[in-house]
């Protein structure tokens, strides 16, 4: 480096002491003087959570954050029991109104502060179209493949309910959707209890036929969660994930050619039909949580303790709820 070019990036005597003068006074203030990087908030994913994909590809979020001094970094799970009652994200992907049961059971330290409107036919019973099985009750002796804990785990118990049945009269094979998409494929299941977007993808590779969906059962509510710690600590991030959901729901209903374009890549370049056909079955509404509204929940919640699957009796109404500040959801 020359003396010259010394000489142009040297700062002027001025610049020093308006620099001098602006650490001091940042100093004084009790600030650090020099900026930390953006804080990371830990996202959870699903396939099924869209909204969290728009935003992510649409750099929506990232955006929205920025001024907060925060940064989306996304995690995508198969199974989100885990993560959820572990705290090993967040903010936690949306969950089927099942899934909340079972972190609740575990006392899992979470808040609910968003919860996507009803989509009952986006779940369903499937069989293979050229299947003997007819109604849930030929599910008798067969068996059914099934994500443990999750949303359609709960259709599959109250239809068998429903028809006179219980876990103890299927033999249940509990997969994660990646593999219950491949064992129903092979030929390896009897039916197959899922939710889209795997019950659209089934549909595209195989003609089956819907035994029963959620209609009559369970409205197929979303929740949103976050852990309590860090929406206390952090409700102004809260609130932007909030409204940016809201908005991406809405950008989803407006502009259905324009949200098939952009998940159909990301599903595995399935055909636009099929993108279609999931998105369709879902009303992508996200709404603040109501405790009034929670009666399935517990409808839920007794079923799943009738059948074993959680280990004590719970009041599913009784859950911490964050709301929108008031003129801003």
């Amino acid at each position: 480096m020359t003396d010259d070019t010394l000489s142009r990036i040297a700062p002027s005597r001025r610049s020093v002491l308006r620099t001098g003068l602006g650490a001091a006074a940042t100093l004084a203030l009790g600030t650090p003087a020099v900026l930390a990087g953006p804080r990371e908030v830990k996202i959870s994913m699903q396939r099924s959570s869209v909204l969290f994909t728009v935003l992510k590809v649409k750099g929506t979020l990232a955006e929205r954050l920025a001024p907060l001094g925060f940064t989306p970094s996304w995690h995508l799970f198969t199974s989100v029991i885990e993560p959820m009652s572990a705290g090993a994200v967040d903010i936690h992907a949306d969950v089927a109104d099942a899934v909340p049961i079972f972190t609740q059971s575990a006392r899992a330290p979470l808040t609910f502060y968003a919860r996507e409107r009803g989509a009952p036919a986006a779940e369903a019973i499937i069989v293979p179209a050229d299947s003997p099985i007819r109604t849930v009750a030929d599910l008798k002796g067969r068996t059914v493949g099934v994500s443990r804990g999750s949303g359609s785990h709960y259709v599959l118990a109250a239809a068998l309910k429903r028809a006179g049945l219980s876990f103890s009269d299927i033999k249940p094979a509990y997969l994660q959707a990646p593999e219950g998409a491949a064992a129903f494929e092979q030929g390896s299941l009897d039916a197959w209890s899922i939710w889209d977007p795997f019950l659209a993808f089934a549909q595209a590779k195989r003609p089956v036929r819907v035994v029963a969906d959620a209609t009559g059962l369970t409205s197929y509510h979303r929740y949103y969660l976050v852990n309590d710690s860090f929406v206390a600590a952090q409700p102004e991030v809260v609130a932007t994930v909030y409204r940016a959901l809201v908005e991406a729901g809405a950008w989803m209903r407006a502009n259905p050619q324009e949200a098939v374009a952009l998940l159909a890549p990301i599903w595995g370049d399935l055909p636009p039909a099929v993108v279609a056909a999931a998105n369709s079955r879902r009303t992508y509404a996200v709404e603040p949580v109501d405790r009034a509204q929670l009666g399935e929940q517990q409808a839920i919640a007794d079923v799943f303790y009738e059948a074993k699957l959680i280990p004590r009796r719970i009041d599913a109404t009784d859950v911490p709820i964050w709301q929108a500040p008031v003129g801003r959801g």
